[in-house]
């Protein structure tokens, strides 16, 4: 498959595509509320019912772990939501992201605000950068830089425990900490050098509300087990829910994009090239929901909502012609996304192994 990577040759045949591109997809803006309203909840009260059965049932039980899987791809899907919420902010949809906040946001300890950062990996002057929280460039880092990325999994559930159990109260002991606190603990990413330096303007009332009430839920869990009253095993099993979907998350992520920013400032169609649609099939859908697979689309019209990016898709493919710049971002299925990164990696190491200055004879 012959992906552009050339970034100097973005020019007036790309800009032509976008302008098509944009024609043909014109319709598919729309936001439709009730379209959100009974998909969230859907997805949150067959994910709940699903953990429940998880928690409640002895390990040794195949309905327990029937629970466990629909749960967590449940969770997932209903956790995602954060990511339309994020897009819809400025198209007023309080109350919804009211109600995921309570139904999700904190039961899962992941409130809305701490996603908002998410507006830095769409912007030209952040993506791909030290200062996007959501990018690593590992087309060109080595294969164990993706087996850390990987390993984020396992200590991820713990440092998140320990942000609200733990680390929030003590960032109103001071306001230097406070400050600290949101800036850099305060934002999902998987760049753990990424700081938010609007973060601690940026922080509302209700956003301190919902901070203070995942905190509540933390002690909550913790108390439960101290007074005897919740079995310290379900804190295993909601730990083990928890790294499952992160691995689903990661294993995602991966195939999201071609990593190959060298870290300067991108254009938004070098965003786009950047980055990948995946054609796939049913079980994609569940590794990719809310149309995530869908993701070099989605940076070339963030607007679209999710359940219009497949109607999207189709049309440029069947309306735009067979050598436009769209179906470079195509890929059969999440495999190939990734194998073409890891390939991208053994290349540059060893290119980097064969080079003079490091010893190749």
């Amino acid at each position: 498959m012959n992906h552009l990577t050339n970034q100097e040759g973005i020019g007036s045949k790309e800009r032509v595509f976008y302008q098509s591109a944009k024609k043909i997809c014109r319709d598919l803006f729309e936001v439709r509320q009730s379209v959100y309203w009974i998909d969230f909840c859907l997805s949150a009260v067959i994910a709940y019912s699903a953990v429940s059965i998880w928690l409640h049932l002895p390990v040794t039980s195949p309905l327990a772990w029937m629970g466990y899987f629909v749960g967590a791809f449940g969770v997932y899907r209903a956790s995602m939501f954060v990511h339309e919420i994020v897009h819809l902010s400025n198209r007023r949809m309080p109350a919804f992201r009211r109600f995921w906040n309570l139904f999700a946001g904190v039961p899962m300890m992941v409130p809305s605000f701490t996603y908002e950062s998410h507006i830095h990996h769409h912007s030209s002057k952040h993506y791909g950068t030290q200062d996007d929280g959501e990018y690593l460039p590992l087309a060109s880092g080595s294969l164990f830089g993706v087996a850390v990325f990987l390993a984020q999994i396992f200590f991820q559930p713990l440092l998140v425990m320990f942000r609200y159990l733990i680390w929030t109260p003590i960032s109103f002991t001071h306001p230097q900490l406070r400050k600290w606190t949101l800036q850099h603990a305060s934002s999902l990413v998987i760049n753990f050098k990424y700081e938010n330096h609007q973060r601690p303007n940026k922080q509302s009332a209700e956003d301190t509300f919902w901070e203070i009430f995942t905190a509540l839920r933390a002690w909550l869990m913790i108390g439960l087990v101290m007074a005897a009253i919740m079995p310290p095993e379900r804190l295993l099993k909601l730990y083990g829910l928890t790294v499952f979907i992160l691995a689903v998350n990661h294993i995602r992520t991966l195939a999201a994009h071609r990593y190959t920013s060298d870290g300067t400032q991108s254009s938004h169609l070098e965003q786009f090239f950047d980055s990948t649609n995946i054609t796939g099939n049913v079980f994609t859908e569940l590794l990719c929901p809310l149309g995530l697979r869908y993701h070099a689309l989605h940076h070339l019209f963030p607007r679209i909502p999710y359940y219009n990016l497949g109607t999207a898709h189709r049309r440029l493919l069947e309306q735009l012609p067979e050598n436009s710049p769209y179906r470079d971002t195509v890929y059969p299925g999440m495999t190939d996304a990734i194998g073409e990164l890891l390939q991208s990696v053994r290349n540059n190491n060893q290119a980097f192994s064969q080079h003079p200055i490091n010893g190749a004879h």
